[in-house]
């Protein structure tokens, strides 16, 4: 059971357009990820979510380890980069809507701005609903919108190689490797970033009959799932669109469409494309409301304005979605401004990466530091057992390739437009400067209040 909630966590078909430019080398970049990324913030968020059974997650965590400040901004980075993230996953949602209307509206910003807004507040007023209107979108969404395409994509891939359709991509032992040129490295941040948020799951660890054992076999065998789809769904995309003309946003419509159409069953395109928009929009559902009742949390512990310590007749902390919802909406101006739909989504992702970094980098501090500092604490499941060079060399991995990714997100890649180089440092910058201030100012106003 663990294992599918950490799929159902990771496992996302937005992701694969960006994998796919990488072609065959993907393999080697997915291993590389889950290995030096994936497994390991896996296992420490396991540790640190055995060792504290109150509520709280990630606030709790870090919390116990450095203190209130760095507790909310743990917490605080989690719900923020979250927020960045929603029009990176709607642009994908509307340019998937687009093939049920006109598949050239991909390139039209007024377009995908309206859709983006207009099907964020949807979902939006959906979880204002309750837990029952909101689940509901997100089992079927999940099943139909992700699974059952994502399987699909796969089949044609194969299938498509096996009849010896000619591919676009290289396969042999040269091009396994990827080339390292700084440009082509800085897409490893949105490949790292599609590995994230295996912590969320963490929390069902201590669920987990003789945790010590069946916990990482839980980790390791999602992990395999996850690469599987990962690399076999990117590799389709690769068969049978060139390199410089995957959309990051639309890639994958722009694959299915080119697959039915070879096997004259293009009028099948219409009906994924629902169902593919249906998905996307299940798993905004999903993370709509998790990181907001994270941050809501936090209310306990008084570090949240009053103004945001407000919940609806559904026990939904409205204020908190409503605060959600205007950050989402000021975002959509990026869309406006950038040279291209592609440049937009990748500046927004660079950013919600970069955040959602800031996090790994506390939690992996503060699992190394409690384990020091606290090793008498019972945990029901420990990185390498009573070993503290074990927690430390995993949760260094970690730290490392979180903190050399984070740096790399300042560098616009190679295929993206990303405009001047003045607005998209000084947008990056910002942002973190700001996002990463607000938990401290807030903390600091409660106290002279």
């Amino acid at each position: 059971m663990l294992t599918m909630i950490n799929v159902a966590a990771i496992a996302s078909l937005r992701s694969l357009p960006l994998a796919a430019s990488y072609g065959f080398s993907i393999i080697f970049i997915y291993i590389a990820g889950a290995l030096l990324f994936l497994i390991p913030s896996a296992l420490v968020s396991a540790e640190l979510a055995t060792a504290f059974h109150e509520t709280g997650g990630i606030f709790l965590w870090v919390e116990k380890a450095f203190g209130k400040r760095w507790g909310f901004l743990a917490i605080w980075m989690q719900f923020i980069e979250n927020v960045i993230w929603f029009p990176t996953a709607l642009s994908f949602a509307a340019a998937t809507i687009a093939y049920l209307i006109d598949p050239a509206l991909v390139h039209n910003k007024i377009y995908m701005v309206a859709m983006i807004f207009g099907i964020f507040w949807i979902t939006t007023i959906i979880n204002l609903m309750g837990m029952k209107a909101s689940g509901w979108i997100s089992t079927v969404g999940a099943i139909f919108g992700t699974i059952i395409p994502g399987a699909l994509i796969i089949m044609l891939g194969l299938i498509w190689w096996s009849i010896g359709k000619p591919i676009e991509i290289t396969m042999n032992s040269t091009n396994f490797l990827p080339n390292m040129n700084i440009g082509n490295l800085v897409f490893t941040a949105g490949i790292v970033f599609s590995f994230a948020g295996m912590e969320m799951s963490a929390v069902h660890a201590k669920e987990v009959k003789n945790p010590n054992k069946n916990y990482p076999r839980a980790i390791f065998i999602s992990s395999l799932i996850i690469v599987f789809l990962f690399t076999l769904g990117s590799l389709a995309i690769s068969f049978i669109i060139p390199k410089g003309e995957i959309s990051l946003v639309a890639g994958v419509m722009d694959a299915f469409s080119l697959f039915f159409k070879s096997f004259n069953i293009g009028w099948f395109t219409p009906v994924l494309a629902f169902l593919v928009a249906l998905g996307t929009m299940a798993q905004v559902s999903t993370w709509l409301i998790g990181p907001v009742k994270g941050i809501y949390a936090t209310a306990e512990h008084g570090l949240l304005p009053k103004v945001f310590d407000k919940t609806n007749s559904k026990n939904v902390p409205y204020m908190v979605i409503l605060f959600q919802g205007v950050v989402v909406s000021a975002l959509l101006v990026v869309f406006l401004i950038m040279p291209d739909v592609n440049s937009s989504y990748w500046l927004l992702a660079a950013l919600a990466t970069q955040l959602y970094l800031v996090m790994y980098l506390v939690m992996f501090a503060a699992a190394v530091y409690l384990r020091f500092t606290q090793p008498n604490l019972k945990r029901a499941y420990k990185v390498f057992g009573d070993n503290k060079i074990g927690i430390t060399i995993v949760s260094s991995v970690g730290f490392l390739v979180s903190f050399a990714v984070f740096f790399l997100g300042f560098i616009p890649p190679d295929g993206v437009n990303a405009g001047s180089m003045i607005f998209y440092e000084s947008f990056l910058i910002i942002g973190l400067v700001l996002f990463c201030s607000i938990p401290f100012w807030a903390i600091k106003t409660k106290q002279k209040n």
